[in-house]
């Protein structure tokens, strides 16, 4: 038995669970915010209690402290040493990471290397990393990379088609996110395909962030995101996929200075750019009931985008076997799913038990009928577990 932390620090956040493993049982959770504020905001959970409390929080390392402090405090631990491993979330682990890897001086200089690649999440992970090693120096660390799992895609599903030295020289390719949930809910919706020798799975990751990815026999072979966050379906406030004129065409249309322009198709686009309303998908569907056309078009886009992209990965895959919804519009929205299944039911074969469907609000479920030709589950992804058992692994020396 050991304690084993799964960490995902933001710019300004630390989320946290602290688990006993192998039994994978989770033992507090919580999450820090508004690090660097004088209103930071701390959030501890454990044994069905919750302790809030609103503090002065300058950097990182005071947010750690913070944690490991509570976590003596209220005895779910009595000494910093049970902690025997923490894993941190790292999203962009580039060319050079396949699998999860000790968060050594290799690790670090690799993902420090990265930062032009994800400039807003990269320096708050290294951030985490140094806190909490600073404050628990003996437990081993590791990093988890969202793009690793996908590092099975051959050239002709990660290449751009774009002069190939720009490819060599500056490693630009696909590289895809939301790895460890994609691999999670696979490895979950495995039991429901188990008569099927050579299993095809297409998982949809939808939340404020989405991404969908393409898997035959457990190894991926093709996901949405791109070289940043930004490709991909419609999200949240992000474009997805565009016509790459559009970026030329409204800088000197408008007159918006490209870093400028970057940062609205990045954070004012989406579901808050197209409905003018929200980018909140909860909100936007309220507008749409009510008789608001924009709010409508934004469901409507999203819908066909995912649709089109499940359809393109049925090609991919030689058919499918399951679909998976997951994420926090795909775990806990129906009207979205129904909005996507009524785009591919004719074209796949799909009969979606509708009534239960509508039930289904964060828990698992297979929502399609016997007679489906492909299957369909909503299944809750829980990427902290998956992080939790790589520290296992490496524990046990066999990350």
């Amino acid at each position: 038995m050991a304690k084993c932390m799964a960490v995902n620090a933001g710019s300004s956040s630390i989320k946290y669970k602290l688990y006993e493993m192998p039994e994978e049982k989770v033992i507090c959770s919580g999450l820090v915010e508004r690090i660097g504020h004088d209103d930071a905001h701390f959030v501890i959970k454990y044994d069905g209690k919750k302790v809030e409390e609103v503090l002065p929080m300058k950097d990182h390392s005071i947010g750690v402290e913070k944690i490991l402090k509570a976590l003596l405090d209220l005895h779910i631990i009595e000494s910093y040493e049970e902690v025997k491993a923490v894993g941190h979330r790292v999203v962009q682990g580039g060319k050079y990471f396949s699998k999860s890897a000790l968060f050594d001086a290799d690790a670090e200089e690799k993902i420090t290397k990265l930062i032009p690649l994800d400039p807003l999440h990269a320096p708050a992970h290294l951030m985490g990393f140094h806190a909490f090693k600073e404050a628990l120096p003996n437990a081993v660390a590791i990093a988890v990379f969202d793009t690793a799992f996908h590092q099975t895609m051959e050239p002709e599903d990660y290449t751009f088609p774009i002069p190939y030295e720009f490819t060599e020289k500056y490693d630009c390719r696909r590289y895809g996110a939301h790895g460890t949930s994609h691999n999670f809910v696979m490895l979950e919706g495995e039991k429901y395909v188990t008569d099927t020798e050579h299993k095809r799975i297409i998982t949809c990751h939808l939340g404020s962030g989405a991404s969908l990815a393409a898997i035959k026999d457990g190894k991926c072979v093709a996901t949405s995101m791109g070289l940043t966050p930004l490709g991909g379906i419609m999200m949240g406030t992000r474009t997805g996929d565009m016509d790459p004129s559009v970026y030329y065409y409204l800088c000197d249309e408008a007159k918006i200075p490209y870093d400028e322009l970057y940062d609205i198709l990045n954070k004012k686009s989406g579901f808050l750019g197209v409905s003018g309303i929200s980018n909140d998908t909860r909100d936007v569907l309220a507008a749409a009931k009510a008789g608001n056309e924009r709010a409508k078009l934004a469901i409507d886009l999203w819908a066909r985008r995912v649709a089109d992209f499940i359809g393109s990965y049925y090609v991919r895959l030689g058919g499918a076997d399951l679909i998976i919804f997951t994420g926090g519009i795909g775990e806990n929205a129906t009207d979205y799913r129904q909005a996507i299944l009524s785009r591919i039911t004719e074209a796949l074969g799909l009969s979606i038990d509708n009534e239960l469907d509508a039930t289904i609000c964060g828990k698992e479920a297979l929502i399609s009928k016997p007679d489906s030709k492909v299957k369909v589950a909503v299944i809750p992804t829980d990427e902290e577990v998956m992080i939790a058992r790589d520290c296992m692994k490496a524990l046990n020396g066999t990350l």
